[in-house]
C-alpha cells in the first residue's frame, strides 16, 4: 500500500497534477508584460551620444559666453568670441580664465562666426550653430536676442 507525506493527498486528480508542474498561460503573459514594459523605459532613457554630446556643448558653450560677457562689463573691454581649427578663442578675456577648446572631437562649428561679448549690457542678436562631425544632420544652435542670456534654441522657439 502507497503511504504519502502528512498533509499531501494520495489521490490528485490528473488536471492538479498538471496544474502543480508548471506556470498557467496568464502568469507567462504577465511576466513577459512586465519584461515589455521595462525594455521600453530603458530604449526611451537612452539617448543618442552625438545629440547627448551636441547638447552639453552647447550648455557648456552658453555659460562661457555668459562668462565672458561677465568679464568684459568688469572690464569694460569687449571680449571677442570666434571658433579656431582646434576649438575656439575668447580675445580680450582675462589669460587663462576661459578654456579654448571643445570638451568632444567631434563638435564643430557651422561657418565661422565671430561673437562681441560686450562691455554693454545689451548686445545685438548672436548665435553660434554646433554640429556633430560623426552625424552631420544634428546640429545646436546657441542664442541671445542681445538682452536674455545666451541659451540653446530650438526650431519655433523664440
Amino acid at each position: 500500500m502507497p503511504t504519502s507525506a502528512a498533509g499531501s493527498s494520495p489521490a490528485l486528480s490528473s488536471r492538479a497534477r498538471l496544474l502543480a508542474r508548471g506556470f498557467t498561460m496568464i502568469e507567462l503573459l504577465v511576466v513577459l508584460a512586465i519584461i515589455a514594459i521595462g525594455t521600453a523605459g530603458v530604449s526611451f532613457a537612452i539617448r543618442d551620444s552625438a545629440a547627448t554630446q551636441l547638447e552639453r556643448e552647447g550648455l557648456r558653450l552658453a555659460a562661457l559666453f555668459e562668462s565672458a560677457r561677465a568679464q568684459s562689463r568688469s572690464t569694460g573691454r569687449p571680449v571677442l568670441w570666434q571658433p579656431t581649427e582646434t576649438g575656439f578663442e575668447f580675445q580680450g578675456a582675462m589669460p587663462g580664465t576661459l578654456p579654448q577648446n571643445w570638451l568632444s572631437d567631434t563638435v564643430a562649428v557651422a561657418g565661422s562666426p565671430r561673437l562681441v561679448l560686450g562691455p554693454e549690457p545689451i548686445i545685438g542678436p548672436q548665435e553660434v550653430v554646433l554640429v556633430s562631425t560623426t552625424a552631420p544632420e544634428r546640429s545646436v544652435r546657441v542664442a541671445t536676442g542681445g538682452v536674455r542670456p545666451f541659451r540653446i534654441v530650438t526650431e519655433g522657439a523664440p
